[in-house]
């Protein structure tokens, strides 16, 4: 049997095509787990560094009993545009949350809407980060912003305005907080007469990571693997935009684990938020920067990995009640992160970039009425699919504004559609805010990765230089060789720009929606010897300007609004 001949035959057969469930079936539940900052390869299941000294067997057994990507994207790696993406099945340019101003307002959060309209009793449980009352849910308790970690306290509807109506957890640790929130919603407040979509979100690990006391000692006393990208930085890894004229801007582009950024590394902010996880009276001058880099390293992970245990053994409080509720084989239980984070890669915190360990996602699936087990797939998929995908297992009108596509068939029939997806699109908006990050765009292929920092904010200002950056996958899966001027790599430059300029233009970032800094983006699209010339210039601007802010203690501008 051909291929296509297949495809048309799963086509027919496969009931994500159908309005209702064939045979009289019943519709499944959703359960949709998302967590803050996990990484890929903090899962154990992906198989990193971390897999044999961190385990988590709760979120392994989605992987076990369903299917794992490998290829799961963000489009935008930071918190608010990447669940605006999640909730509208739309990119950032066109849901409009492109930065962490983003909202979503009542009468707008799609995926609700749309699963109240197929029958389903909706639940928003835990954080959400979008500004606006998550209305559209008919129950939701959420953190108000990043919520705290102990004590944390919850929006819920009520008499008063949005916001002012709230419950408090004294004593316990956000995580388990949630966790009891969504085990009381499962047993006294979903109508059992309906099946339940529930999206259930984790703040943790999200920095700074406070995990529960119980956990104090996990780690303790181990030497957590580290990448070789840590120390060293390959000659030929970024560019200008990253590092720039002769390796000038290393110290300001991307915040750092050790003391390479002095306007913020974990160096600086860890000893006095975890004096616990330094030695006695610590000072940083009585050590080498190898010694200071190792120790922020072991105590940034050490916490994360905490904080990622709590969710994993909460997990396996959520699956158990499902499953003695007789509930878990009638669940689509989908978990991820909201993007994935730098874990000392290339000595950069947080997410933001484009790189591999920011930009992809855990993305783990669990049905087993219809996705068999063990199943590991290297499809392109993006955060703006997954609400289609949540809505095609609910039997649920999936709207014609929503740019996302629906992959349930991938997952029952283990065939990529023919005309599937072949790459991603990637924007970030939020220029050198907070964690020092050139705005740059891109494209993800399964074997390159083409980056453009096109270095500006909104208005086309505070400029950095802009630079280009390919990245071949097969032969460089941890990115540490920067292709772009490689005279053997010209054709795929070629290419994957046209193909980059293809991809805009079908997702719909036309440049109108900040047409002065469209204007950067297409003057150094090209980028000749004169855009080149013009880019060391900026670098020298730009470097000088920098130790203007730092010798004023100016720490956190609003450089993506126009300063």
């Amino acid at each position: 049997m051909s291929r296509i001949l297949a495809i048309v035959l799963c086509v027919a057969v496969t009931p994500s095509f159908l309005s209702e469930p064939a045979g009289g079936a019943e519709k499944p539940n959703i359960l949709f787990i998302m967590s803050d900052d996990h990484a890929a390869h903090a899962i154990s299941a992906y198989g990193s560094r971390l897999a044999t000294i961190a385990p988590t067997p709760n979120i392994d057994r989605l992987a076990r009993e369903g299917a794992l990507f490998t290829n799961a994207f963000c489009t935008n790696s930071i918190c608010s545009p990447s669940r605006a993406c999640i909730l509208t099945g739309q990119y950032c340019h066109t849901n409009t949350a492109v930065d962490l101003s983003g909202r979503i307002p009542p009468g707008k959060q799609m995926l609700a809407i749309q699963m109240g309209r197929a029958g389903y009793h909706t639940a928003m449980i835990g954080k959400w980060h979008l500004k606006n009352e998550p209305a559209d849910f008919d129950y939701y308790c959420v953190l108000p912003g990043q919520g705290k970690y102990h004590n944390p306290e919850f929006r819920v509807r009520g008499d008063k305005p949005w916001g002012k109506n709230t419950i408090k957890f004294e004593g316990q640790h956000v995580t388990d907080a949630i966790t009891d929130l969504t085990l009381d919603w499962l047993k006294t407040g979903w109508n059992q007469s309906k099946p339940f979509f529930l999206m259930h979100h984790y703040k943790a690990p999200h920095d700074y990571f406070d995990n529960a006391p119980r956990y104090e000692s996990y780690l303790a006393e181990a030497e957590i693997p580290e990448p070789a990208t840590l120390w060293k930085r390959d000659p030929k890894f970024g560019s200008i935009a990253t590092r720039g004229v002769n390796d000038s801007l290393i110290p300001h582009v991307g915040t750092s684990i050790g003391g390479r950024n002095p306007r913020r590394s974990y160096l600086r902010d860890l000893p006095e938020l975890y004096p616990d996880e330094f030695p006695e009276n610590y000072n940083a001058e009585d050590f080498t920067d190898e010694e200071n880099t190792r120790l922020s390293y072991n105590a940034y992970l050490k916490k994360y990995l905490r904080c990622v245990k709590g969710i994993d053994d909460n997990l396996g409080r959520l699956f158990d009640h499902l499953d003695q509720a007789g509930q878990l084989d009638n669940t689509v239980i989908i978990y991820t992160g909201d993007q994935g984070f730098m874990l000392g890669e290339h000595d950069y915190q947080d997410k933001r970039w484009m790189y591999e360990e920011s930009q992809r996602m855990p993305l783990l699936i669990r049905y087993p009425k219809s996705i068999k087990p063990g199943q590991k797939f290297d499809s392109i998929v993006e955060n703006v699919d997954f609400g289609p995908l949540m809505l095609d297992f609910a039997y649920a009108t999936i709207p014609e504004n929503v740019q996302g596509r629906s992959f349930r068939s991938l997952l029952e029939t283990g065939i990529e559609a023919e005309d599937w997806k072949q790459e991603a699109y990637y924007r970030y908006w939020m220029h050198m805010a907070h964690h020092d990050n050139p705005a740059h765009l891109g494209i993800r292929t399964k074997n390159y990765k083409l980056i453009y920092y096109y270095g500006c904010n909104y208005d086309g200002g505070y400029q950095t230089p802009p630079g280009w950056e390919l990245y071949d996958l097969k032969n460089d899966p941890f990115e540490t060789q920067n292709l772009y001027a490689s005279s053997e790599h010209q054709a795929v430059v070629e290419q994957l720009k046209s193909r980059l300029a293809d991809l805009r233009r079908r997702v719909g970032d036309d440049g109108s929606h900040f047409p002065e800094c469209e204007k950067v983006v297409q003057e150094f699209w090209d980028y000749d010897k004169q855009d080149q010339l013009k880019a060391e210039q900026l670098s020298r601007e730009y470097l000088q300007r920098r130790h203007q802010e730092l010798e004023q203690d100016v720490r956190n501008p609003r450089t993506w609004m126009g300063q």
